[in-house]
């Protein structure tokens, strides 16, 4: 079918179209920033480009997309890509190469964050290989640009001339003291308790994706609420623009699709009620269930002709369709899902921990079919992530990792390294859990939980949230509260007002409904959450159902988590590294560091123990991690005489590090040496040092003096000795 997309929204009473050079358009928020965004001046082969201004970030966002699709394409094969360019901060790239190279982890999650916002809003049946670029040519501090990638995305789609069924647009929402801010500083972001990114058209909620600290349903739902509000005046701004476009209203003809509308009826004639009484057998094994759709289509095949069957794409695309159709009319009408569970009910668990012996902490968590197999490593500052990219640097010091092997859903799949499915789903429950931590002094430890997913049919994230809340507490770290995560389904009636809300769905409830709401969180809130709609208009009433039964779903699986282990083990496992810290003067960081090392790399060797210093809130941190007690006692002891403030009239036993004519420097405490001079080692007089005392011995000193001015140290050995007798004449 020919398609002539003509615009993509009414532009109003606009009725002079032209192509202009540097159009610009913008609008100030409520605290009086104002976002720009202006086409026409960079990167002008593109189907569409637009530079976004706000403060001093700019980001360039282009799109460009085939004419034609490939043959017999029944997606659309859409490519968001994301980077940070080092120049926009001033910054020259590490490493070798040093250029930008793959994208980093956050670089990968904002290009998760346009996708999903994106990719509804292109016609079904538009298929051509689209790809949008995006690059942050200019980086202001105080401005986080993940959010505004979107709006500058969609904007370049909006003057080009690619159909899409937008403007969309993402803001940040925060909330501090109770008051709403948009798109946050980040010094704003450290005393909020909600950080949440909403994407939405005019019309619709399209996703949301944040971190919260145990915040309400309530709350969350009026930040969706409030970020939609801005949200829709960014959409304006866009439409504003592509008003004064040429291009943007001249919206390119398509035919990607073929059709045979007599081998749908038929297909649907034949199979629709067969695959509805499989729907309502309640088959809870997805691998029968899916032997048994197969064996209905088979059916079908071998009543067609030799050239119908040869058509294997339609008769493929029109039997999901069917398919598809049957399952969610069960669901709606009969309220029957297709494992035969209730639309409230969460599939069986078990949980063990402890599973695997050499392992910090362990867990194994089975949800129906789906399974995580999760490990806690703790190590110490070394073992930290180090982050050194254009926007943050710094150390992380919480890792969680989560990886999807093919055999989980029973493909032969070859592994092509982490995909950036397993990047976002690992983010997610990093995120659900990391609130939940604790900080500074009760947690030492560098963190790294991985989860292996084993099975997967329905919300693996959620599984790795669940299992790596258990893992933790088994490992000894005393989360605040257990942290558990759900996923939400929904199925809708178009035009009627019917609606089913799924809690903890399955693989095929996710791919055939029209939501897929990821929630986490304790018995008090809301940690995290993430949610993708696929259906225009839905209403916040329906939302507002969805987590208050996210809500029961997420106590009720809290509840079968604390059958297998309820609260934090009291002790570490015996073959854990114990990690003992203290703080230091900021000034004796180098002390005990030492010229080049030698110093810490002198005390390692000799006790065994692993000793890391930094510096932090003007202070020194030093953390020593060992497996053995006595090689961090030692280890202590030596930090603790470094640090000592010599004190006159103490008493040290000191090494002669080195003889001169004049007397002996005398180490009384690692790294501080004192005089002890000629006149000073016996109360007789003496020649020579070196007929005294030699080089590497230890000898009992008194310090006597601090020079105030130099801090240089006066030692005696002669107070300590007995005098001699005078002999008679």
């Amino acid at each position: 079918m020919v398609h002539q997309y003509k615009s993509f929204r009414k532009f109003g009473t606009q009725t002079k179209i032209m192509s202009k050079i540097g159009i610009k358009k913008s609008y100030t928020l409520g605290d009086g920033r104002t976002i720009e965004l202006e086409t026409g001046k960079l990167a002008k082969q593109a189907n569409g480009s637009v530079v976004l201004t706000m403060g001093k970030t700019m980001i360039l966002a282009t799109v460009v997309s085939d004419k034609d699709a490939g043959e017999d394409m029944d997606f659309l094969p859409l490519t968001v890509n994301y980077k940070e360019k080092f120049a926009a901060a001033g910054k020259i790239p590490g490493g070798f190469l040093k250029r930008e190279a793959r994208p980093n982890d956050n670089e990968i999650l904002v290009c998760r964050l346009i996708d999903r916002a994106l990719r509804p809003l292109f016609p079904d049946d538009y298929h051509a290989n689209t790809l949008v670029e995006l690059q942050l040519i200019s980086h202001d501090p105080e401005v986080k640009a993940d959010a505004l990638a979107c709006f500058a995305a969609s904007a370049a789609i909006a003057v080009s001339d690619i159909p899409f069924n937008g403007p969309t647009s993402e803001v940040r929402v925060a909330q501090i003291d109770g008051n709403w801010i948009m798109n946050p500083s980040p010094e704003q972001m450290e005393q909020s308790d909600i950080d949440l990114i909403v994407a939405a058209t005019a019309e619709n909620i399209m996703m949301v994706e944040g971190e919260m600290n145990e915040i309400s349903e309530a709350v969350m739902l009026e930040g969706i609420k409030v970020a939609h509000t801005e949200i829709k005046k960014q959409c304006q701004l866009q439409l504003d623009l592509a008003a004064e476009v040429a291009t943007a209203q001249t919206k390119r003809t398509y035919d990607h699709e073929r059709s045979n509308e007599t081998l749908m009826t038929n297909i649907k004639a034949a199979c629709f009620d067969k695959c509805r009484a499989i729907a309502a057998e309640s088959i809870a094994d997805k691998v029968l269930r899916g032997q048994k759709f197969g064996a209905v289509k088979n059916d079908f095949v071998a009543t067609l002709s030799e050239e119908d069957q040869a058509d294997t794409f339609l008769i493929g695309q029109y039997f999901k369709s069917v398919q598809k159709e049957a399952v969610r009319d069960v669901i709606l009408n009969d309220r029957l899902r297709l494992d035969g569970r209730k639309l409230d009910e969460i599939r069986p668990i078990w949980s063990e921990v402890d599973y695997l012996p050499s392992a910090h902490g362990s867990c194994v968590f089975t949800r129906g079919e789906t399974q995580s197999l999760t490990t806690v490593t703790l190590g110490n500052d070394r073992d930290a992530k180090m982050v050194d990219e254009v926007t943050a640097e710094g150390n992380e010091k919480f890792m969680l990792h989560y990886n999807f092997p093919s055999f989980s859903t029973g493909e032969a799949r070859p592994s092509r390294g982490t995909s950036r499915r397993e990047v976002g789903h690992g983010n997610l429950a990093l995120r659900g859990i990391k609130p939940m931590l604790p900080t500074g002094e009760d947690n030492p430890y560098t963190i790294r939980v991985v989860s292996e997913i084993l099975e997967s049919n329905g919300s693996s994230s959620m599984a790795t949230v669940c299992a790596g809340s258990l893992a933790l507490m088994d490992a000894g770290i005393k989360l605040q509260k257990p942290v558990s995560g759900i996923a939400m389904g929904l199925i809708t009636e178009g035009g009627a007002g019917k609606f089913a809300v799924l809690s903890d769905i399955l693989g095929d409830e996710d791919h055939l409904g029209d939501m897929d709401f990821k929630v986490t969180g304790t018995v008090d809130g809301i940690t995290a959450c993430q949610m993708d709609i696929k259906v225009d208009g839905l209403p916040y009433e329906v939302l507002e159902q969805a987590l208050t039964q996210a809500l029961a779903g997420r106590l009720h699986i809290l509840g079968e988590m604390g059958k297998t282990l309820s609260a934090p083990n009291a002790e570490l496992k015996a073959h854990t590294p114990r990690i003992v810290q203290i703080t230091i003067p900021k000034e004796m960081i180098g002390a005990i560091i030492g010229p080049g090392g030698k110093i810490i790399q002198e005390m390692q060797a000799s006790t065994g123990a692993t000793i890391t210093v930094e510096e932090e809130d003007g202070v020194g941190k030093v953390s020593i991690m060992t497996n053995d007690g006595e090689a961090s006692d030692a280890a202590l002891a030596k930090i603790k005489a470094i640090t000592a403030i010599p004190e006159v009239g103490e008493v040290y036993n000191g090494k002669v590090k080195s003889i001169t004519n004049f007397g002996a420097f005398v180490e009384i405490i690692p790294g501080k040496d004192g005089l002890l001079h000629i006149s000073e080692i016996k109360h007789e007089r003496v020649e020579k040092v070196e007929d005294v005392l030699k080089e590497g011995e230890m000898i009992d000193v008194k310090l006597i003096a601090v020079d105030p001015k130099t801090g240089k140290l006066k030692l005696s050995r002669k107070v300590l000795l007995e005098k001699p007798a005078k002999q008679e004449v």
